[in-house]
């Protein structure tokens, strides 16, 4: 929910951001910090890349990515500026089922009418 809530128009980021979570599908992302046992779905940029490359090195440490891995870093230079290479930024695979930057009522009026049609017309179908 938290990527397809970025993707709203009252979310506090940069609009490149929103755009790109439209444009991205459920392959550009990319699992970091799974050598730390800290394991984090992000987007795939250069930089998601450079960090699983280096964490992939024998003995590395978090502290060759800390740099690259900073929350303040991506918040600024990311959700901030709009440069989407600018830093590390989190995205779920939901990213390639989000078309369109809604506003918030909107997507949890989606939800809401999602939920209501599963619920009354594929669930008693199963119970049968």
């Amino acid at each position: 929910m938290g990527t397809r809530f970025m993707a709203t128009t009252e979310a506090p980021i940069h609009d490149n951001v929103k755009q790109q979570i439209v444009a991205n599908t459920e392959r550009d992302t990319l699992l970091v910090f799974r050598e730390f046992h800290n394991s984090a779905r992000v987007a795939r940029n250069s930089i998601s890349e450079q960090i699983a490359e280096i964490s992939k090195r024998p003995g590395a440490t978090f502290a060759d990515i800390a740099a690259l891995a900073s929350g303040a870093r991506g918040r600024a230079e990311v959700l901030g500026a709009g440069d989407l290479e600018g830093g590390l930024w989190w995205a779920s695979m939901a990213q390639g089922l989000i078309h369109e930057v809604a506003d918030c009522a909107d997507v949890v009026t989606s939800i809401i009418d999602d939920a209501t049609e599963i619920i009354s017309k594929r669930l008693p179908a199963l119970v049968s």
